[in-house]
């Protein structure tokens, strides 16, 4: 279920409004900055028309998967085996072993609502499933709070347990579209599961989650919103934080050692396929545009600031290409860290795309 806004100020719940900003700032309105736009093909010409975007957004699609290297075959049927249930406040909580990939089994948690379904559902990333569900750190837990409020989440951690070094099994491809191949796999599993409705799908993750929501988004379409909190959504060699160059992102080069962790510098350069985009003028402005024109909500911190709409401004622009508009939010605060405001910002958008049952 998409609604289509003309204008959007805020979303009440519980008699408060929420902003939550689908224009940027008018120090930013129609700023481009000096990333490539995702209109131009490939040869040179600009995308005029809707009708050519469907070919221009497969050249990106293969372009990326060409450089990061192939999937495997997507998992229709990933096996889920439940380990242990119990209830939970207004929720039933599953301790599960999915199939992330061929072979691959790991532990992950999934909340299921009382009532009768089918509900809307948010796939959830990070490091382990336990902070997603609130038995670690607090504001973190998206997982839990969206069950509280009606929805399916299957929460995931890291394939092998080690971000920095994920368990890849057989996949030939970079690390980060590997989290993107297990996504998609996720998405089948809740698919798959009666209590949820397969058109009313998320994905959500913060910081190294975030990055694995962004890739799941983008190079996935089956996933009818998605949510990114503050992973660094665009390049930025000056941020340590915002590291895609690294090996356990996009820097993988099997043919190499790997490179030291820390700043991109002469002695320790880039590799891989994020030395291969950044040659070619590619940035993850690229990303944005797969997601549209699917409503895309970035919850920025330290490392995605209001200037970062610059960026945003590229959806944006593909967006009114293909006749709809208010579908790229950004919300922002001082701190990395999720806080109070800017989740209770970012459940709201799940309920206002997803909806509730």
């Amino acid at each position: 279920m998409i609604f289509h806004l003309s204008t959007l100020l805020g979303v009440v719940m519980a008699g408060a409004t929420l902003p939550i900003p689908f224009q940027p700032p008018s120090e930013f309105e129609g700023k481009l900055g000096n990333y490539r736009s995702p209109l131009i093909f490939d040869n040179g010409a600009r995308v005029t028309k809707a009708a050519d975007w469907p070919k221009r957004r497969q050249e990106i699609l293969r372009y990326w998967h060409g450089v990061m290297g192939p999937w495997p075959s997507v998992l229709k049927k990933p096996k889920v085996e439940v380990l242990s249930e119990e209830r939970r406040e207004n929720f039933v909580q599953q301790r599960i072993r999915i199939e992330l990939a061929p072979g691959q089994m790991e532990e992950a948690w999934l909340l299921l609502p009382s009532g009768t379904g089918p509900f809307p559902a948010v796939l959830v990333l990070y490091y382990e499933p336990e902070t997603s569900v609130g038995l670690k750190n607090k504001e973190r837990d998206f997982g839990l709070e969206l069950a509280r409020r009606g929805f399916v989440t299957l929460n995931i951690g890291t394939p092998g347990g080690d971000a920095r070094n994920p368990d890849l099994g057989k996949a030939k491809c970079q690390p980060l579209s590997f989290h993107a191949y297990i996504s998609a796999n996720c998405w089948h599993a809740l698919a798959n599961l009666p209590e949820v409705d397969a058109k009313r799908i998320g994905v959500v993750g913060h910081s190294y989650g975030g990055k694995r929501s962004l890739f799941a988004g983008g190079l996935w379409d089956k996933f009818t919103c998605v949510v990114t909190s503050d992973p660094g959504i665009v390049w930025d060699e000056a941020n340590r934080s915002i590291n895609y160059w690294e090996p356990w992102y996009l820097g993988l080069d099997p043919s190499q050692p790997k490179r030291k962790p820390g700043l991109v510098t002469a002695d320790n350069p880039r590799t891989g396929a994020y030395a291969q985009l950044i040659k070619d003028g590619r940035d993850l402005t690229d990303l944005h545009a797969l997601i549209c024109p699917r409503p895309f909500l970035v919850s920025g911190g330290h490392e995605d600031p209001p200037e970062r709409w610059t960026a945003l401004n590229h959806a944006i622009a593909v967006n009114k290409l293909l006749g709809v508009k208010d579908r790229v939010a950004m919300t922002n605060r001082k701190d990395h860290s999720p806080n109070p405001d800017s989740n209770a910002k970012l459940y709201a958008f799940f309920e206002l795309f997803l909806g509730k049952k």
